[in-house]
Parts: C-alpha cells; sequence; structure tokens
C-alpha cells in the first residue's frame, strides 16, 4: 500500500466505535487492523480516536462523545473500486465486502465544508513517475471495464453516441448533503436548456436499478427524444458516448471527467473546484486551487485507499486490487444469469459447483436440453450452443486422469483451445492483443513460473539423463493418443509411434530423449510404444521425469500438440510441432503442421503469455474459495497449499476404462 500517513506496521491503536457495523461486516474490521486501526466498542480514553462510517444515520453517535471527549475522528468510507455488487444486494457475494477503504483522519471527501485526506493528497506536486503510474493504471481500468460497482455487462448495447447523459443518484445519499428531488429537476432542466435539440439520457444509479433504493428522476421526467438507462450498462462506454455530462456528486461524474470529459456539477463533490469541471455550486474562493486528472486520480486511487487482498489476507496496492476484482468480475459476468451444465463427471462437481456456483447455484443435466449453458468440452457436440469447459494450463499438482481438481479451468464461448477447426476465445484474445499494463504483468509472471520451476501438473521426478556426447539434443513429449488435442490438431502424425518415428527420420544424428505422458506412465490413458521401437527410435526414455529438467536439458522440442511445447517456450527453448496446438502458427514455434490460415497475428511471448495465462482461464483459491488471479494460483502451487485428490486411484482407472458407460459417471 502506498500512502502518507496510513501504515499496517506496529500495534493497531484503538479505534472507539459506536456503529455494530463495523465489527458486523468482518472484512472492514480486518482491512481496519491491518491499517493501524483496531475497533473496538468502547469510550475513547484520550488521544484515542473514534470511528465514524461516513455520514450514515449513526454516525452523530460517534460526533457526539469524541466532541465531549476531545477525541480525534477518523471516517470511513467504501473506496472508489468496492466489489462486483452493492453491499446492499443480497445474498453471499454482496456479503463478501470491500476490496477497500477511505480511512480519513482528516475530513470526509464528500464533505464540502472542511477539507478531507483526499483532498490534501491531490494538491500535492505529483512526481513524473507517479503521473505515469496513474496514467497507466487508469488506463488498465477502463480496459478491464471495472468501476466502484461491476454488476455491469459490458456486452449491453449503449445507444448511439451524441446523447446528454444526466446522472441520477439514490435519495439519501450522504454526499448530497440533504439535498433532494428538486436539485436533479433543476440539474435535468439545464441539460436540456444548455444542449438544445439534444436527446437526454437519464442514468440511473445501479442500486435504484437493483430496486435496494430509490432515485430523484424516473421514466416520467424524460421529453420527446429523451432515453432512460437502468440496464446494467457499461459506465465508462456510457460516458464515452456522452456529448456533455451532468452530475451532482456522482462517482459516475468522476469517471467521466476521468475519461477526458468537463462535467456540469451541481453538487461540490472532491472532484470539483480543480479546474476540470464547471461547477454550479463552486467552492470559497482558494480553497482547492488547480490538480491534474492524474493528480486526482493518484489520490482517490493510489495512495489514497487502503487496498486489500482478501485471498493473501493482506494489505496490496492498486495493482493488487486490480488483479483481484478482474478475477471476481470475470466470473461473475459469465456466470451472472447461472448455469446449467452438461458432461460433467461425478467426481468434477463438487469443485465445478464451486466454480461456477458464485452467482446462482449450478444445476446438472442428465442429457442434452436447450437450457443447457455449460458443458466439458468433451461433451460439447451434445450442447453446441454451451460454453465449452477444460482445464487450464497451470492446473494442479496430480493428474486429471487420477482425480486430483484444478486449481483452474477455462470456459470458452466460441470454441475450445484444443481445437483449431475453428476459432476459439483464446484465438481472439491471442490476436487482440494485452490490455494496458498486461505485457509488463506477463513478464513477471514468466520470471516468477520459471522461478518456481511449475508446470501444468507438477509432478516433480528426476531427469536422469546420460551425459552430453556433442549431438543436438531432441526432447520428444509422448500424448494421450485418444485426447481431444491430437484427434482435433494432430497433422499426419497421430500416435506417439508416427510422431517418433517422425523425428527420428529427420534428425538422425540427433539424440533424440522420449519422455511418456504423465497419464499413459501411469496407466490410465493409451499412448504406449512398444520396448522394440522405443529401443529403435530413442537415444534415452525419460521414464517419470522432472518435464522442467528435460526441457533445460535439451537444445529443442519437437512434439504434435504437448502444452509441454508452451512450457518450453517460456524457457525460451525452441519448439517444432507437427500439429495445430493453441500456441503454434503465431511466429513463436516452427509449424510443420495443418495451421489454420486466421492465426495471422505475430504476438510476442508475454503477449502469447497474457492471453493463456492471465486472460483466458478463470482461477480459484483453495485456500479462501474466492476467484483469484493467477499469481496467487501460482503461489498456492509453489506451496504446495492445493486440494489433493483423493485416494481414489483404482476409482480412477475404472472410470477411464469405463467412459464410454456414461450413465455412471454423469448422471
Amino acid at each position: 500500500m502506498q500512502s502518507d500517513d496510513l501504515s499496517a506496521a506496529g500495534t493497531p491503536r484503538r479505534l472507539c466505535i459506536f456503529n455494530l457495523g463495523f465489527l458486523r461486516r468482518p472484512r472492514i474490521a480486518r482491512i481496519l487492523t491491518l491499517a493501524g486501526y483496531r475497533p473496538a466498542l468502547a469510550l475513547p480514553r484520550p488521544g484515542e480516536p473514534v470511528g465514524i462510517w461516513g455520514a450514515s444515520p449513526t454516525a452523530w453517535r460517534g460526533r457526539a462523545i469524541a466532541a465531549r471527549r476531545g477525541s480525534p475522528i477518523v471516517t470511513v468510507e467504501d473506496a472508489f473500486l468496492r466489489s462486483v455488487l452493492p453491499g446492499r444486494a443480497p445474498g453471499r457475494l454482496a456479503a463478501r465486502g470491500p476490496l477497500g477503504l477511505l480511512i480519513d483522519p482528516d475530513g470526509l471527501h464528500f464533505d464540502p465544508t472542511r477539507p478531507s485526506r483526499l483532498e490534501r493528497l491531490a494538491s500535492q506536486p505529483l512526481a513524473p513517475s507517479m503521473a505515469e503510474r496513474a496514467v497507466r493504471l487508469l488506463a488498465r481500468m477502463r480496459a478491464a471495464d471495472l468501476s466502484k460497482y461491476n454488476l455491469h455487462d459490458p456486452g449491453l448495447p449503449v445507444p448511439p453516441p451524441g446523447y446528454v447523459l444526466v446522472i441520477d443518484q439514490t435519495r439519501g445519499d450522504a454526499s448530497l448533503q440533504g439535498e433532494g428531488r428538486a436539485l436533479f429537476l433543476r440539474m435535468l432542466e439545464a441539460a436540456r436548456d444548455e444542449h438544445p435539440g439534444r436527446p437526454i439520457l437519464i442514468r440511473s444509479h445501479p442500486e435504484t436499478a437493483a430496486g435496494l433504493r430509490p432515485g430523484h428522476l424516473t421514466p416520467a421526467d424524460l421529453g420527446p427524444g429523451d432515453m432512460f438507462s437502468d440496464s446494467p450498462v457499461s459506465p465508462w462506454r456510457l460516458v464515452e458516448g456522452a456529448e456533455a455530462v451532468y452530475a451532482v456528486s456522482s462517482q459516475l461524474g468522476y469517471e467521466a471527467l476521468l475519461a477526458g470529459h468537463r462535467p456540469r456539477l451541481f453538487g461540490r463533490p472532491f472532484y470539483a473546484g480543480w479546474g476540470l469541471s464547471d461547477d454550479e455550486a463552486p467552492l470559497p474562493p482558494g480553497r482547492r486551487g488547480t490538480a491534474t486528472r492524474e493528480a486526482l486520480f493518484s489520490a482517490s486511487h493510489i495512495t489514497g485507499p487502503v487496498w486489500y487482498d482478501p485471498c493473501r489476507d493482506r494489505l496490496t496496492d492498486l495493482d493488487g486490487a486490480l488483479d483481484q476484482l478482474e478475477a471476481e468480475t470475470r466470473v461473475f459476468r459469465q456466470d451472472r444469469d447461472g448455469h446449467v451444465a452438461l458432461g460433467m463427471r461425478l467426481w468434477k462437481r463438487r469443485f465445478l459447483s464451486r466454480e461456477f456456483g458464485d452467482a446462482k447455484p449450478l444445476r446438472f443435466a442428465a442429457r442434452p436440453e436447450p437450457a443447457v449453458t455449460l458443458a466439458w468440452a468433451s461433451a460439447a457436440e451434445a450442447a453446441p450452443q454451451a460454453i465449452r469447459v477444460e482445464d487450464g494450463f497451470l492446473r494442479s499438482r496430480g493428474l486429471g486422469a487420477a482425480l486430483t481438481p484444478p486449481l483452474s479451468v477455462v470456459a470458452d464461448d466460441l470454441g475450445i483451445y484444443f481445437d483449431p477447426t475453428e476459432p476459439s476465445r483464446l484465438e481472439q484474445l491471442i490476436a487482440l492483443g494485452p490490455p494496458p499494463c498486461g505485457r509488463d504483468r506477463a513478464q513477471r509472471l514468466i520470471a516468477a513460473l520459471i522461478a518456481a520451476r511449475l508446470t501444468k501438473y507438477n509432478l516433480g521426478g528426476a531427469a536422469d539423463l546420460p551425459p552430453r556426447d556433442g549431438r543436438h539434443r531432441i526432447l520428444v513429449p509422448g500424448q494421450v493418443e485418444d485426447d481431444a488435442s491430437i484427434r482435433k490438431g494432430a497433422g499426419k502424425e497421430r500416435t506417439n509411434l508416427a510422431l517418433l518415428a517422425r523425428v527420428r527420420a529427420e534428425n538422425p544424428l540427433a539424440c533424440v530423449i522420449y519422455k511418456p505422458h504423465p497419464d499413459v506412465e501411469a496407466g490410465l490413458r493409451p499412448g504406449l510404444i512398444a520396448p522394440g521401437d522405443l529401443a529403435r527410435l530413442a537415444d534415452h526414455v525419460a521414464d517419470a521425469a522432472d518435464p522442467l529438467a528435460l526441457i533445460e536439458a535439451v537444445d529443442e522440442v519437437w512434439t504434435i500438440t504437448s502444452t509441454l511445447g508452451f512450457e518450453a517456450l517460456l524457457r525460451g527453448t525452441p519448439v517444432t510441432v507437427l500439429g495445430a496446438p493453441f500456441y503454434a502458427g503465431w511466429g513463436l514455434t516452427r509449424d510443420l503442421g495443418p495451421i489454420p490460415a486466421r492465426r495471422r497475428a505475430r504476438p510476442d511471448l508475454a503477449a502469447l503469455v497474457h492471453a493463456c495465462l492471465i486472460a483466458y482461464p478463470r482461477y480459484r483459491d483453495p485456500v479462501t474459495g474466492l476467484p483469484c488471479p493467477v499469481e496467487l494460483a501460482l503461489e498456492r502451487l509453489a506451496a504446495g497449499e492445493v486440494s489433493h485428490p483423493p485416494a481414489l486411484r483404482l476409482l480412477a482407472k475404472a472410470q477411464g476404462a469405463l467412459a464410454g458407460h456414461a450413465w455412471i459417471w454423469r448422471r
């Protein structure tokens, strides 16, 4: 956390509170404690601060006691990136609490009668490095379509550009300082008078649209040609399409300012009075002066808030908060309407219910039906309308065929990554390129993966290779021969024997090292090569070997579609492919297989990694059960804090042998 006067160091000082909400919401109490304040229902001793929640209906108690005892006041409010759903929304998803707080010993950011900590921070000179950071993080936030609440759907259409955006707020909002409907009607009238002929778009507050609190403006206030927006459309897209923006004190008005607008303000929010807005009710002369958008954003989002990482249970910075909020929001946006799942084996249903059941409980279908929205990729042909689910590329410590639950899955609404015969969402992400800050994040991830020595399954093992004899060393990873990536993405060579024969034919003088697939070695899947053929074609068979040790010990990797080729790319080892795996065809591999013509983009390695490991999969923290960013999943894998497989090895083998009898596994 970057902050000028708040610290998590040392023993937290007691924060005397008179609002049970501080204690009923465990995350709020935890953030305060980590920030150096321990909430307690107690009268303050000399010098002890009194904590109040903004301008809530109970705040008067704390103010009265603080005045009587001469105690300082610390105000607490949600940060400007709070959560997926509003705190008043029903259900356990909303009950998670905020990802950040504004803890202010100076004042209250929406109280214009006295300076606040945010105001003080915004008025300080901004170092060039911090200004550059503010630009990057604001761009990242906008690209991810993140706001205070994130129940909006970025895919919903917005009206054609050119409207005048008038932003409503909820009745009783503390930032309105007692103002009511009359002020909003006056703002609406000014918008019409100042933009004659332009359509007015009244934007309802998300809590009003959800039926949680009433607003001030309704569809009855519309004129001819005007529009009323209460659907969950993207706030950033709304302000981008606006010709002008009118607000009282809404955060959406602030986001319009950050997006480049000069909003017309009828209240006195913290972002008024800096020379960046047209203020109907200006502050006293000399109160705030001037500030840049970068300075305001730095104060409101970088140095001002206390950000919390709920998976690691520690304070973080805005980057960390964005990592977590992106993970939670991505899951919500894909699952918001709930799912009916098809083709999910019984042993997978527990973790799938957790993964896809945040918004609504996951239901399972016994047979194909129109309501199916989710299908394991192997069953997708029976439900072509469904999102296809598969294991992610950073999966577990153990094999899927051994019933080890995954840390990550992919949920592809276009196709699936291992099937090059049709487009996939992964291909689109690779072609699109990383968002702002994405390339740097991917480079850090590559370095962390290499340092932690992590792969898809993380089985360990030794290499036990013969000494180098001067020959070119080629690693050939075997595959499961009935695997979907072979059936859909192989070229001429479709078996391990054919792969090994091709490598030997084209590299007669090389030292060829063959690594059997772990599932095949474990006797769970087909793909064995006869010992005589192995002796004829391979110089060494690396049974139960550590794939990373092998990659580090060879000069090149040849494969059909194995993910080991991707892991070799991450470590700078040249890769030749005979099929069309997800990482081929982008200019990073030597391609001898049938690459789709649509793969025309030429990403660098960081861009490929961002698509494959950050943007495409979904990760779930095995410790807290929360959606989490890839960096957290990597830490859990490295520390061994993962779900372990049940003692069902015989069941795993039986399941593989009886896979065709769907009635046993997919009821």
